[in-house]
């Protein structure tokens, strides 16, 4: 590092005749910008004075695939940035996004984390878009998120961007509620070597784990960076995770009247135990392992920089889904390789994700082989995309692109899964007036399990009033695919039916019926005949938003946000239970195992009882309404300080007049509320945060059947951090504090129960 002059002033010696563009760049301050000339062996930079910060003026990559600045972009963004990586208190990303407006965050097991925005999320949350430097980690087959592949070392990330709505105009299939892009740092931004070591403890007094001690939780992080010479350089990481399981709820799910339909009751059901017990009526519940390792290097080249990337990350822990918790088994990984060229704004980008796992499940167990039904997975994605943007005379700017996709599957769930090709290409018009900036584009993608092509248009008109201040109206349209689950899922399952009723009946084979029947029903996709008859193909399912939002900054360190938004969903795609006299056994074809002679099927057909052979299929369901408003304000309180507060409203999803209705049963609602506020400082000895959460109760519908649907409770969950930098600076301590005030926090009616943690941290650098 070159020292400045008394004036702060840097003297460059051996540079070349020519023009040349300065950057400078540091923590807090907005970034500078010189273009000098050089005429002589040497030039003299006179001192630059760097202004603090602005949030509206950060460049941001994901709204367009261009670098736009947050406040001209056509899109609603929320940024989390290297200074609040540096001092946050989160323990997943989970924890970290939950403070975003609009981005509802569940976390169900210690691994198991759920992100969606302007909507109610789910266990396999399948409507958001996760990129890492703009690679995919979306697992189509499931249409899922495994967000502990993501980077364990949060020193290595420039910045997160989010965009809080549909954003399939650009991003194609599966940006149907937004986008999560994590932008890593390259390796010149972090030379060094940075080590992380964090360890600490869980408080699991309650549910299952009352009264069984603290749980623990340990991991390790290294990354090394350096540029040897100015074409090469490099970056390695790796790191590991480990925790303890969270308790489990215990008891039963309160029995109420049905928020949707006062005519019915929901809950009931008992929340399986936490312990042996046998399979369908109790699991052991689990924690993680998460070992990861990353290589990349960059090669600077005629202007340009080619990055050569490959890595490996296992998992292993709980995942929720609608049919009862995997428990994903270790040794299960998802590896990598990635080349991406780019040139200005030309990018060229190949990658390949190789995702492989074993997941028992806990509760349901498979009728034939009498073990727990098993989701073994293997699955290869092979991509190639190509993006450039040219300006067209003064006014306006071009961006375009393409790209092919391939997915190969072997899943066990689904032994029917097609393999499929996908192909997307998009375009866009940027037209700038002098005070309103106009976006026009869209994108077709065209599925191989789609008879039809997908058209995503985007329009949206930035009004610019002032220079820092921006008023947008937007529309555009997103979609997603069937997944490989929803089109070829065939698993059969038992569902006990209760047959006491018939005892009266029965005579001497009343003790027959004493006990449930293990009645064995199928679930399938919508690629598979019912009762001999094809099903009706699923189409996409799609979302047409509307939008009004203001960004400004008043005074250059505060920036304003305003949203709202009115987003139309149809043909959602659910996990639908079908009538029993859809396709019932029958007294020709009783079901496996039936203790009563035959004839009786019959008879109770002729009374109105059917005994289904299939319970569940994937249908598209009709439109719903889902509208909301977002209020942010982010205040740069000075170099060493910023503070942010924002408050989301959403509405209760309505369901739009069709010839075929959303069913009311099949509705979840979000929280009605949600109020976050914080602040970070980082300052030469001393950093942390602290950070407030509070969310309204939610009503939850997705897991097995209805005895298992009811709210969780509103909670406000407070965390905090607090660190010390050693005279050296290249060391630092911090120590993480997670739901300070011991709440028992549920925040999904099936999920693990979150208690007060407590971890410390050492940062070496060097």
């Amino acid at each position: 590092m070159m020292p400045s002059g008394p004036r702060g002033e840097y003297s460059f010696p051996d540079v070349a005749n020519g023009n040349h563009r300065l950057t400078v760049t540091l923590q807090g301050f907005a970034t500078a910008t010189r273009d000098i000339t050089v005429s002589g062996s040497n030039v003299e930079v006179p001192p630059i004075s760097l202004a603090l910060a602005n949030l509206s003026d950060t460049i941001v990559v994901s709204a367009s695939k261009t670098d736009t600045a947050l406040i001209d972009a056509p899109a609603t963004l929320s940024l989390v940035t290297s200074e609040t990586l540096a001092s946050t208190p989160a323990q997943n990303y989970g924890d970290l996004l939950r403070s975003l407006p609009g981005v509802n965050v569940i976390q169900l097991s210690a691994r198991d984390v759920n992100v969606t925005n302007r909507q109610g999320t789910s266990t396999l949350s399948n409507s958001q878009l996760v990129l890492l430097d703009d690679r995919s980690i979306y697992l189509d087959f499931f249409g899922l998120v495994l967000w502990d592949f993501m980077p364990a070392n949060m020193s290595d990330i420039k910045q997160i961007e989010v965009i809080r709505g549909p954003a399939s105009a650009v991003w194609g299939a599966n940006a149907l509620t937004g986008v999560v892009n994590v932008i890593t740092k390259t390796p010149r931004q972090t030379p060094g070597t940075t080590v992380s070591l964090s360890g600490g403890f869980f408080d699991r007094d309650a549910g299952s784990t009352a009264g069984k001690g603290v749980g623990k939780l340990f991991g390790a992080n290294a990354t090394v960076a350096q540029a040897p010479n100015a074409v090469w350089s490099y970056r390695v990481s790796a790191g590991y995770f480990n925790s303890d399981p969270l308790p489990r709820p215990t008891g039963r799910i309160p029995l109420i009247q049905d928020p949707r339909d006062p005519t019915q009751t929901v809950g009931g059901g008992a929340y399986p135990a936490d312990g042996s017990g046998s399979p369908g009526t109790a699991f052991q519940n689990a924690g993680t392992s998460q070992p990861k390792f990353d290589a990349r290097v960059d090669q600077e080249i005629k202007g340009g920089r080619i990055t050569y990337q490959g890595g490996v990350a296992g998992t292993s822990g709980i995942i929720h889904t609608g049919i009862g918790p995997f428990d994903i088994e270790k040794g299960s990984t998802m590896g990598y390789a990635k080349v991406n060229y780019r040139k200005d704004a030309l990018k060229v980008n190949v990658f390949t994700n190789l995702t492989s796992a074993k997941a028992p499940n806990l509760l349901l167990t498979d009728p034939v082989t009498r073990q727990p039904l098993q989701l073994n997975f293997s699955t290869q994605t092979y991509d190639l995309e190509v993006g450039d943007a040219f300006r067209a005379g003064s006014r306006q700017v071009f961006t375009v692109g393409g790209n092919a996709r391939r997915n190969n599957f072997d899943i066990t769930i689904a032994p029917n899964a097609e393999n499929r090709t996908e192909l997307g290409a998009y375009g866009q018009d940027e037209i700038f007036f002098d005070k309103v900036h106009l976006t026009i584009g869209g994108r077709v993608d065209k599925f191989g399990n789609l008879a039809d092509p997908v058209f995503s248009p985007r329009l949206a008109a930035v009004f610019k009033p002032a220079n820092n201040h921006s008023v947008r109206v937007s529309y555009n349209r997103a979609f997603r695919s069937p997944s490989v689950i929803n089109n070829y899922l065939d698993i059969a399952i038992f569902n006990p039916v209760d047959l006491s009723a018939l005892a009266p009946l029965l005579g001497p084979l009343a003790p027959l019926v004493a006990q449930p029947f293990p009645l064995v029903v199928h679930a399938v996709g919508s690629r598979l005949p019912i009762g001999g008859t094809p099903q009706k193909e699923l189409t996409e399912e799609s979302v047409t938003a509307y939008e009004v939002a203001y960004t400004g900054s008043p005074n250059g360190r505060t920036t304003l946000g305003v949203a709202f938004y009115v987003n139309d969903t149809d043909d959602n795609i659910n996990f639908v239970q079908l009538p029993n006299n859809l396709d019932p056994y029958t007294a020709a074809n009783p079901p496996p195992g039936w203790p009563l002679p035959a004839a009786i099927i019959g008879l109770l057909a002729q009374r109105g009882i059917f005994l289904p052979r299939t319970a569940f299929t994937y249908l598209n369901l009709g439109p719903v309404r889902e509208k909301g408003v977002e209020l942010s304000v982010d205040q740069r309180v000075n170099s060493n300080v910023t503070a942010f507060a924002n408050y989301s409203w959403q509405a209760k999803p309505t369901v739009i007049d069709a010839p075929n209705p959303y069913p009311s049963q099949e509705l979840a609602l979000p929280p009605t509320n949600r109020f976050n506020a914080g602040f970070n400082f980082d300052t030469d000895r001393l950093l942390g945060s602290a950070v407030v959460n509070y969310s309204d109760k939610a009503f939850w519908s997705d897991v097995l059947s209805s005895q298992y649907h009811g709210f969780t409770d509103a909670y406000t969950l407070v965390n905090g951090s607090l660190g010390v930098k050693f005279p050296t600076r290249k060391v630092t301590a911090l120590l993480k504090v997670n739901n300070i005030f011991n709440k028992d926090i549920q925040q999904h009616v099936f999920g693990d129960i979150i208690k007060r943690s407590v971890v410390g941290e050492l940062r070496i650098q060097y």
